[in-house]
């Protein structure tokens, strides 16, 4: 289907092809039938949501597979455990298995969501994998936390995982795949393991939390809009000492209201035979919501979010591990999207610049660092497209053994793919590996404001932790915290539309089964005239949409610099220009 977002509407000195009454009576009949059989859908992904809550949300991998360890039941219990991936279909992984290879262990996101997105399907990080002969792990972890769960905890059971990994396959170090959030996870892990590691792969993954494009990525002034950590804590104590994951998930799609109210549902409208099985698997996952303890988002959002400790190289989780990018040994590949709105390559790619001052300086620590840029997929694309997996998720996996040979330094990935093909295979393609330098990584330096809102957030903190959470935590109870998680309201504008809360929608199901029996074929090529003329008013509906969107963000943009200082341009200790450009200009192209 064509992007609605970008559409236009006709040009007006086109002359009117105007429709016979035949086929204006006609299109209102389609519109309509389309019609119910949206809403029939909706109706389904309420039933869908709440028979997965009712099911214990379930993660929702497609291949099957075998619980090795359990966190569990650790002296200190964490709610992950570890899966061994066994088959996809036919697909036997024992059947598939190269012996020479080295383990991979896949890290998904804590990000509000579930497990499992990025292996709804064959053609997915973990098989392509499969298929390639590796043995595959997979971390997984359950809707809710264990009581009095620490960061610490979930970062000693991952470290127990990769131990178990490499005593069954002595001699390969594994292999580390952290995807968005799970990408700094992987990093901590790879500084906390004591045995040797193979390459850590980042999909998506921020390690640079105050970096990016003034305009395009406003996820990053939100501490300061919102005065720091303590909204957090304060949604961690109501919750009973949970912090319900719709929070997170509300966060990502106000990054871009226009397609969470509007833009993915026209592709359902336009054709809602076609895309109903897409549309309902993918929000059986968005709309299940999984919980983080009140000690763990604590830390996150105070110590990486809002306080960038792992890049300023300050991070000290309490256990006595030292936290420094710079002791990391394991070769390092990055790989980032142009058109990722929630991880930008600024985040994805400008801790290096910080780490390490200069490219002397990454050679004499002795680091490999590559990084891959896709021109425009998206952030779940990065991880859950099947093209991406096909394609540059083969390439990296096959690369592998050749970024571990790698003289010290920083390399961008090129891939000469001359087919166009996704599925074409070696040596239809080839892989380069260009040498570039730290200093021509030209990301804006993070301005001052932003260290202005770790102080203003350390202050809102104490004075929240000092009058108002012991009372909040003295009031909370169990019931209370359930009672909010069904009235978030990224639940009710779900579930309220399932027949069990709105009985009037068992007469939609009706309708739908009656409009499917009498539905005419044709679909979208019936009415070309007015379904252009369609097209052209809901793209319309999106341009204001985003608009207005802009005009936030713009706002938003104002007000932090109002709060907290203005943006550096260049900062001193830059290195010449810096990141306007959406396309990453600053970076230098590959050839």
């Amino acid at each position: 289907m064509a992007d609605l977002g970008s559409a236009t509407p006709t040009d007006p000195a086109t002359p009117a092809v105007l429709p016979d009454m035949s086929d204006a009576a006609g299109y209102m009949i389609d519109a309509w039938q389309r019609a119910i059989l949206f809403w029939d859908v909706q109706r389904e992904r309420a039933n869908d949501i709440l028979s997965q809550y009712s099911a214990g949300a379930p993660d929702i991998l497609a291949f099957r597979h075998e619980t090795l360890l359990d966190a569990r039941r650790f002296p200190r219990p964490a709610n992950y455990a570890l899966l061994r991936i066994t088959a996809y279909g036919e697909d036997e992984a024992d059947h598939c298995l190269d012996p020479a290879k080295p383990p991979l262990i896949v890290i998904d996101p804590r990000a509000g969501h579930g497990p499992g997105i990025g292996g709804t399907r064959r053609e997915s990080e973990l098989g392509i994998a499969l298929h390639e002969g590796y043995p595959v792990y997979f971390v997984t972890f359950f809707p809710a936390p264990c009581p009095g769960q620490t960061l610490i905890d979930v970062l000693h059971a991952l470290r127990r995982f990769v131990d178990a990994v490499a005593a069954r396959h002595e001699g390969r170090p594994p292999i580390l795949y952290g995807n968005c959030q799970g990408g700094w996870a992987a990093i901590l892990l790879a500084l906390h393991c004591e045995g040797s590691l193979g390459p850590v792969v980042l999909n998506g993954s921020p390690l640079s939390y105050w970096s990016g494009e003034p305009g395009v990525n406003p996820m990053r002034l939100a501490g300061g809009l919102s005065g720091g950590v303590w909204p957090v804590r304060l949604l961690a104590d109501l919750g009973d000492g949970q912090f319900d994951g719709a929070w997170l998930v509300q966060n990502f799609e106000g990054l871009k209201p226009e397609n969470a109210l509007w833009e993915k549902y026209l592709p359902l409208f336009l054709d809602p035979e076609g895309e109903r099985a897409r549309f309902l698997a993918f929000e059986r996952w968005w709309n299940t919501f999984y919980a983080l303890s009140r000690d763990e988002i604590t830390t996150i959002v105070r110590q990486l979010f809002v306080g960038n400790e792992l890049e300023r190289g300050v991070l000290d989780l309490g256990d006595g591990t030292r936290i420094d990018l710079r002791e990391l040994r394991s070769p390092l590949v990055i790989f980032a999207s142009q058109g990722d709105n929630i991880t930008p390559p600024h985040q994805a790619l400008g801790w290096i610049a910080r780490v390490y001052r200069d490219t002397d300086a990454l050679k004499q620590a002795g680091q490999r660092i590559v990084y891959l840029l896709n021109p425009k997929v998206g952030h779940l694309g990065i991880f859950v497209s099947a093209s991406v997996a096909r394609f540059e998720h083969r390439a990296i996996l096959e690369a592998l053994d050749d970024v571990s040979l790698l003289a010290p330094g920083l390399y961008e990935m090129s891939i000469d793919n001359p087919t166009g093909d996704p599925e074409c295979r070696k040596p239809q393609y080839s892989v380069r590996f260009v040498e570039r330098r730290v200093e021509d990584l030209r990301f804006e330096p993070p301005s001052a404001a932003f260290e202005r809102v770790g102080e203003v957030s350390k202050w809102n903190d104490a004075l929240y932790g000092a009058l108002v959470s012991p009372w909040i935590r003295a009031a909370a109870n169990p019931a209370a915290a359930t009672m909010a998680r069904w009235m978030h309201p990224m639940r009710v504008s779900r579930y309220l539309l399932s027949e069990r809360f709105a009985p009037w929608m068992g007469g939609v199901a009706l309708m739908a089964d009656a409009v499917r029996a009498a539905r005419a074929p044709g679909g979208n090529d019936k009415f070309p005239t007015l379904r252009l003329a369609e097209r052209d008013a809901l793209a319309t509906v999106t341009q204001a949409l985003r608009a207005t969107r802009e005009m936030r963000d713009t706002w938003h943009e104002f007000l932090f610099r109002a709060l907290y200082g203005g943006f550096q341009r260049n900062a001193p200790g830059g290195s010449g220009p810096t990141i306007q450009e959406r396309d990453v200009s600053g970076i230098p192209a590959a050839g």
